[in-house]
């Protein structure tokens, strides 16, 4: 008898915990099954150096954060990973295969998504054309096949039912035919990372997912995440909601001035003291816990 949805999910929750239970908690520590393995990447903007990253690998079908003070070179290095920037030196593997200079378009193809803090929807086409641009090898898509209906019907019939069903379990189907430019800045997030799903990938990578969400609309990001595990999803994101992080993440790595400084649990990871020194050292205005420290800076919206 199969497994219950409840079941499958916790066992792929406890499975990335066993997995990860004795990964040393050290700066670019070997996983025992890693979907991306990077090395020795550096990228340099004139005598800045953004990034500077030795040794790093994602454990396959974990949830693992990506975290850091302000200007750490966490997003630089999602876009250096993606293939929407370029390094001055480095390489990386993703399934095993080389794709450092692969283009972004290329990276997708082979499994890896990734969205943006700024949510990227074509604003001026609806939701649910934008759900189908999302779709790959789409034969429609030239010029002569454009012509011939019989040739692409059947398979922009079975997008569309693909892109109702995502819109369905992202609870956006009322919206499909609504403008993108319409929805607010919460629905865009749950858009994108739906439209991302439509490529079947096998590694989603979230920059910020909850900047910019109305509190309403959090906690169904955030179970939304977890669905991406449960489905046998690979996640790496970005976030400064240390709430977010100890809630979902099963694996945290934490970068400072463009290097990874520390990697282990969430709570291990915030009584790290490299950790400490790293935020409170440009960041006076963060407040010391009970557990460690507490990266949400005083005044900052939740």
């Amino acid at each position: 008898m199969p497994d219950s949805p409840d079941a499958a999910s916790g066992s792929r929750k406890d499975a990335a915990v066993r997995a990860l239970a004795d990964v040393p908690r050290t700066p670019g520590s070997p996983k025992p099954d890693p979907i991306l393995v990077a090395d020795h990447v550096i990228r340099r903007f004139g005598g800045l150096t953004a990034v500077d990253v030795e040794h790093v690998e994602v454990q396959r079908g974990a949830i693992t954060a990506l975290i850091g003070p302000n200007g750490a070179g966490k997003t630089t290095f999602f876009n250096l990973l993606t293939g929407f920037d370029t390094p001055d030196t480095g390489s990386w593997l993703f399934n095993g295969k080389d794709i450092a200079g692969v283009p972004s378009y290329k990276v997708a193809r082979l499994g890896m998504i990734r969205t943006f803090q700024l949510t990227k929807a074509l604003s001026k086409m609806t939701v649910l054309e934008n759900m189908r641009l999302g779709a790959t090898a789409q034969k429609g898509e030239r010029l002569l096949a454009s012509m011939f209906g019989f040739l692409w019907g059947a398979q922009e019939k079975a997008i569309t039912e693909k892109a109702d069903d995502l819109l369905k379990r992202f609870n956006m189907h009322a919206k499909r035919a609504d403008f993108a430019g319409e929805l607010s800045g919460g629905q865009r997030k749950l858009l994108e990372m739906a439209r991302a799903l439509m490529t079947d990938p096998e590694m989603v990578m979230l920059d910020e997912p909850m900047a910019g969400v109305n509190p309403a609309l959090t906690q169904s990001l955030l179970e939304h995440i977890k669905n991406l595990r449960e489905q046998g999803m690979t996640v790496l994101f970005v976030e400064h909601d240390m709430d977010m992080v100890r809630d979902i993440s099963d694996w945290v790595i934490v970068m400072a001035q463009g290097k990874v400084i520390a990697e282990g649990p969430p709570d291990e990871v915030m009584r790290d003291e490299a950790v400490i020194v790293a935020y409170l050292g440009g960041h006076h205005d963060k407040a010391l816990t009970s557990t460690g420290v507490s990266f949400t800076e005083e005044g900052e919206d939740q």
